[in-house]
């Protein structure tokens, strides 16, 4: 799997993730449950993983949702 975006906003992954799941690209969210050993206060960013076969067409749908900047660099 590689990384598509990593943020600590909730309502980012959830977008995304509603995104992949009409597209049918399964997706994992990594470091979910890391807040609590930051305490709950966000310092820890939570990861979404897709499928590398499908990163390419993961990337286009979050580009077209307008959320290009929220994307992971391309190695």
């Amino acid at each position: 799997m590689e990384e598509l975006i990593r943020t600590n906003n909730v309502v980012t992954l959830s977008f995304v993730g509603t995104l992949l799941k009409e597209a049918g690209i399964v997706y994992f969210i990594a470091d979910e449950n890391m807040s609590v050993l930051d305490g709950s206060i966000g310092a820890l960013s939570r990861r979404l993983l897709v499928d590398a076969e499908r990163i390419v067409e993961a990337r286009k749908l979050v580009e077209a949702a307008g959320l290009a900047d929220e994307l992971r660099q391309q190695n």
